[in-house]
């Protein structure tokens, strides 16, 4: 369709915003009002309860943010100086930070250009005497290669985390995302599917780690088996931070919870709109869609193409704004990055996460987003790539 015949719409087209109303308001207000304020009350227990019996996961527990959720899962598995710990290059620094935090050292690995998610192959050439763990990123939504990493871990003796950020509602052979590894991570930030404005999820099938977990996010105390009745008091037991999300946030999420399905599958719409009225560009050669393993199901969390070059992408993400189209790029590589390259001395070419962070391009992707304005952003980044420079 050609962009001169779809209009502008009336207001400007955010690249994201939260899927929240009145539902959200009033559990806020009834738990302020029932001064149900700090964690690990009714509503959060409750609501970890109900969460876990829906992902079909033993133990999840609710944190303050998906980042905190990272730092508990590295801290529960033991991880410290002299040890290292696999992840992709082509994410978000937290993923990084949780394993410096614990003394450890990152060790960067490429990413696949299908769906932009770890390498097996290139992080099986990393894995050395003193590597631990793996961090699979499941991006924007659809699942890693778990088959192919679970091998690994299972042959090399490491422990896979699962960051699942992304992916709430998504599933990998009919198993939720998060819950397959040794530990899984989720995120309710407000650019998320589901959101409280910023909270997360520690989640693991092993009795053991969760029960270092519970202290570590309770200050160190084992102030959880006290509420459970389990102790006649509570008392400092190991090493621990703060991170139990509050009530009020629990009861916000415990909304955004049951529209989940509903949520993700508007977005799911979205998305295969895209992709059919974005075709003919790939195979024009205009850009390239991004591809989903056949063995999950995505949250459909971002959509994203990848532009033949930099030059082109900023282009298309500057005309884009011209038209009032919140289009954005996503991560830079982080073994690329000046932290990285002065504190941790990375000198690796990993080529395809380096191509994903000069040619990568986010289109708005949010439930609310109508199919009018898929038509004109469509319509728009044609125009931009189909015209001849000036």
């Amino acid at each position: 369709m050609a962009s001169s015949k779809i209009s502008a719409p009336a207001r400007r087209i955010p690249l994201q915003r939260p899927c929240t109303g009145r539902a959200e308001a009033s559990a806020a207000a009834a738990a302020v009002l029932a001064q149900d304020l700090v964690g690990r009350g009714t509503t959060g227990l409750e609501l970890e309860k109900r969460m876990a019996h829906d992902l079909g996961v033993r133990h999840l527990q609710l944190t303050t943010s998906g980042t905190h959720a990272l730092e508990l899962s590295t801290a529960v598995l033991g991880l410290g100086p002299g040890d290292e710990v696999i992840l992709p290059s082509f994410t978000f620094s937290s993923v990084a930070n949780c394993v410096l935090r614990q003394g450890a050292k990152p060790v960067f690995a490429d990413v696949k250009l299908d769906d932009l998610n770890l390498d097996p192959e290139d992080v099986a050439r990393r894995v050395t005497k003193r590597t631990r763990a793996v961090i699979a990123v499941h991006y924007a939504g659809a699942s890693s290669d778990l088959a192919a990493l679970q091998r690994l871990a299972k042959d090399k003796g490491l422990a896979l985390i699962e960051d699942a950020a992304h992916s709430v509602g998504a599933s990998w052979r009919g198993r939720a995302l998060g819950t397959i590894g040794d530990a899984g991570c989720m995120s309710f930030h407000a650019t998320k599917n589901i959101t409280c404005g910023e909270g997360g999820a520690f989640m693991t099938n092993s009795d053991v780690l969760a029960r270092r977990a519970e202290c570590f996010r309770e200050k160190g105390t084992n102030r959880s088996a006290f509420l459970r009745g389990e102790i006649k008091k509570y008392t400092w037991v190991s090493e621990g931070s703060s991170y139990v999300l509050s009530d009020v946030l629990a009861a916000i999420l415990g909304e955004q919870w049951k529209r989940r399905e509903q949520i993700n599958a508007e977005r799911g719409r979205l998305y295969k709109l895209y992709m059919e009225k974005l075709s003919d560009l790939e195979r024009s050669g205009y850009l390239r869609l991004p591809r989903i393993s056949a063995e999950g199901r995505s949250s459909w969390h971002l959509f994203h193409v990848l532009l033949p070059n930099r030059r082109r992408r900023d282009r298309c993400l500057d005309g884009l704004k011209a038209k009032g189209i919140g289009a954005a790029f996503h991560y830079q590589p982080l073994h690329a990055s000046p932290f990285a390259r002065k504190t941790l001395g990375c000198r690796d070419r990993l080529p395809v996460s380096e191509r994903a962070g000069e040619t990568l391009m986010r289109l708005p992707l949010f439930a609310g987003l109508r199919t009018e304005e898929v038509d004109y952003i469509c319509a728009a980044l044609r125009g931009i790539l189909t015209r001849r420079p000036s």
